[in-house]
């Protein structure tokens, strides 16, 4: 979108294109972010962070679901970073560019993505409710325009 500023880690440089034409529209890292503000709802974001979702906060709990997302699209791996409260927060590496789509949840600071260690669709995907909620933002991603 033209003239428009955005706030995720690593949006300078996130002009990697779509391997895959699973989402007509979907160019560019850019562009996904685009469609997933719309996209993006309480019943996508991890249960244990609902009670800080909000029009304002989209990106909480849509970290791991949001970069397997992006994975499916723009190839790569996707890697987490351990957080203090004990979770994994997810984002994207494609070839030498790393972006995180959903990293507007920490405000102003600023994640350490040097210590990331790769993560797998097997070890997140055994959680039932995290694989449906991904199903959920692929259909919406899909819908959104």
């Amino acid at each position: 979108m033209a003239g428009k500023e955005y706030k995720f880690y690593g949006w300078e440089t996130a002009d990697c294109e779509a391997k895959r034409g699973l989402y007509p529209g979907i160019e560019t890292p850019l562009d996904l972010y685009d469609r997933l503000e719309k996209a993006w709802s309480i019943e996508t974001c991890a249960p244990r962070l609902r009670s800080v979702w909000s029009d304002k906060n989209k990106t909480a709990g849509q970290c791991s679901i949001t970069a397997f997302l992006a994975q499916d699209i723009f190839g790569g791996e996707v890697y987490g970073i351990a957080l203090p409260s004990g979770g994994v927060h997810c984002y994207n590496v494609v070839g030498d560019r790393t972006f995180d789509l959903a990293s507007e949840q920490f405000g102003d600071e600023v994640l350490d993505y040097s210590t990331g260690v790769r993560q797998t669709r097997d070890e997140h995907f055994i959680d039932e409710d995290k694989r449906e909620r991904y199903l959920l933002l692929c259909r919406r991603t899909a819908e959104a325009r």
